[in-house]
């Protein structure tokens, strides 16, 4: 075995770093080498889990590995971010999530984790309007006869979320708020849940995402819908007026997700499942499914990293100030 000698010293240490620098960059040029976990962290069957698995499989063929979606629960959608956050930065653990990633913050005097610090960037991918639903045999039939009700029965009437800091308690917080009346949160482990006990008759009302109730909507046996939380109607529900052109002016809720990495995660890594997402995303069945549900794809230009980072930061700007002013906290 030869050794440098010390005149070699420098030129061995040169060599060193060469080889060092070779190996990352071919360790970075096989990624992934096996499959890659996508937390999600709502629970199967939810918005945000329909989302996530639709988009696996075309990710995964680009990326050349299975894309292995996770559902990791709890404590109102943030125990999956923690997670990831502290996941090694390698690429091989990254999260899709909603507009959470912005409230949390407002929610959470403890929050294990702060979204604009502790994670790496990759993308938006849509954005996806609300629907407002009773059960099936709910007294009222439209929308006037439910603020009627409502306000006759105030809070005996039940509203279910997916949890608290999930959009459906946002959004229910915010039409209790427009109507005036306080009515009686039913918190769920997960929007998959509060919709099946709203169609099982168990609770009155939810404010749920079109990925999840574009469905029961148009088989017209499960549940009532009074209204959608966008200003426009929606093509696939041409015949669902609008919140705002029922009376609550200016109600406008809508969904957007993103997906993450680990902070540290390395360039190229995050290079590679930003080509995986846009690529998703522009498949047609991908498409085809998505406007079957309501969601709209973002522009190209919001697929990235700066695009997914400066609209985070205005979002959590944004509904900080509406949680504050509501006096809403998850502790």
């Amino acid at each position: 075995m030869k050794f440098c000698s010390p005149t070699g010293v420098r030129r061995c240490a040169a060599l060193a770093a060469v080889l060092l620098l070779q190996g990352a960059a071919w360790a970075q040029s096989a990624w992934p080498e096996r499959p890659v976990t996508l937390v999600v962290p709502y629970s199967a069957g939810g918005p945000t889990d329909v989302v996530a698995r639709m988009l696996a499989i075309p990710m995964a063929r680009t990326l050349g590995q299975p894309l292995v979606v996770e559902n990791t629960v709890g404590a109102g959608g943030t125990i999956g971010p923690a997670r990831v956050a502290k996941a090694q930065p390698n690429g091989y653990t990254i999260l899709i999530h909603h507009m959470g990633m912005a409230t949390a913050p407002a929610l959470y005097k403890k929050l294990p984790y702060d979204p604009l610090k502790d994670f790496e960037y990759i993308g938006q991918v849509m954005d996806v309007p609300m629907t407002l639903l009773s059960r099936k045999d709910f007294p009222a039939n439209t929308f006037p006869e439910l603020l009627a009700y409502v306000k006759q029965h105030k809070d005996k009437v039940t509203l279910a979320n997916a949890g608290i800091g999930a959009v459906s308690q946002l959004c229910g917080m915010l039409l209790a708020h427009q109507i005036g009346v306080d009515l009686t949160t039913v918190p769920y482990k997960g929007a998959g849940p509060a919709l099946a006990d709203i169609m099982s008759g168990q609770v009155d009302l939810i404010c749920d995402q079109t990925t999840q109730t574009v469905p029961v909507i148009k088989d017209g046996q499960r549940v009532k819908v009074f209204g959608v939380t966008t200003p426009r109607r929606l093509a696939s529900l041409p015949d669902v007026k609008t919140l705002d052109e029922q009376g609550l002016k200016g109600f406008d809720v809508k969904v957007w997700h993103g997906v993450y990495a680990p902070k540290g995660t390395p360039p190229e890594v995050l290079a590679k499942i930003n080509q995986a997402l846009r690529s998703a995303l522009q498949d047609d069945m991908v498409k085809q499914r998505l406007a079957d549900l309501s969601s709209e794809i973002v522009p190209m230009d919001k697929v990235t990293p700066e695009g997914l980072r400066s609209h985070l930061a205005a979002e959590t700007e944004k509904w900080g100030k509406v949680i504050k002013a509501a006096g809403v906290s998850a502790e």
